[in-house]
C-alpha cells in the first residue's frame, strides 16, 4: 500500500476535489491550504504570496525569472519559498499517510518508493465547465485564464525540477477527470493506493 499520494492537476480540472475525496476514503491526511499555512508559519512570507507565487513562475515568461530580486548568494524570494516548501513536504511524507496537492511534491518525493504520483488533466471545453459553474466565470475570460494560470504553473515546475509538467514519464499515472468523472478518479487513485 501506497502511503503518500501526490497530486498534480490543470486548473479547472477538479484535481483538488478528487484529491481531498480520496485523502477521506483512505482516512489519509490532506494537505494543500493548510500546506500554504505551514509555508507561511516556516517562512514568514505572507499566506497571499505564497499562495500567488508557490506554484507559479513570476511573470507570463521564462525572464520572469531573470528579473526577481537576489540576495547577495544569488538566491530569489522564490527560490527561499521552493526550498521551505520543499522542506515542509519532506517532513510531512516522513510523519505518515497523506495527500498532498501541487507544489512539485511528486518531484521532491521522487526518491521515496511509498509513493503514488497522480496528474490530473481534463481538455478544455470541460474545465471551462468546472470553472464557471464554480467561479462564476462568463464570456471568454475562461479559456484566457485557464491558459495563463495552467503555464505559469508549467514554467514554475520547469524552473524548478527541470521537468515538464504533465508529461506522463513524470507521475505513476495521469487521469483524464473530464473524461472519466471526478467520482471515477477517486476510485482509481484510492484502489492503486491499496492494491500497488
Amino acid at each position: 500500500m501506497k502511503k503518500i499520494i501526490t497530486i498534480s492537476r490543470e486548473f479547472g480540472s477538479g484535481g483538488r476535489t478528487i484529491a481531498k475525496e480520496a485523502a477521506q476514503r483512505l482516512g489519509y491526511a490532506f494537505y494543500d491550504k493548510d500546506l500554504i499555512e505551514k509555508i507561511a508559519e516556516e517562512s514568514g512570507l505572507s499566506r497571499e504570496y505564497i499562495e500567488a507565487h508557490g506554484e507559479h513562475a513570476p511573470g507570463r515568461t521564462y525572464f520572469g525569472y531573470a528579473f526577481v530580486g537576489r540576495d547577495a548568494t544569488g538566491n530569489s524570494v522564490g527560490d527561499y519559498l521552493w526550498k521551505v516548501q520543499r522542506d515542509i513536504i519532506e517532513d510531512l511524507a516522513e510523519k505518515g499517510n497523506c495527500v498532498i496537492v501541487g507544489r512539485c511534491a511528486d518531484y521532491i518525493l521522487r526518491k521515496r518508493t511509498d509513493c503514488l504520483h497522480v496528474f490530473i488533466h481534463a481538455d478544455m471545453e470541460k474545465k471551462k465547465e468546472r470553472i464557471v459553474k464554480l467561479y462564476g466565470e462568463t464570456g471568454a475570460s475562461p479559456e484566457k485564464r485557464l491558459k495563463e494560470k495552467n503555464k505559469t504553473r508549467a514554467m514554475n515546475y520547469k524552473y524548478y525540477t527541470d521537468r515538464t509538467w504533465g508529461m506522463a514519464g513524470s507521475y505513476h499515472v495521469s487521469l483524464d477527470s473530464g473524461l472519466l468523472g471526478e467520482e471515477r478518479c477517486v476510485d482509481l487513485i484510492v484502489g492503486l493506493a491499496k492494491d500497488l
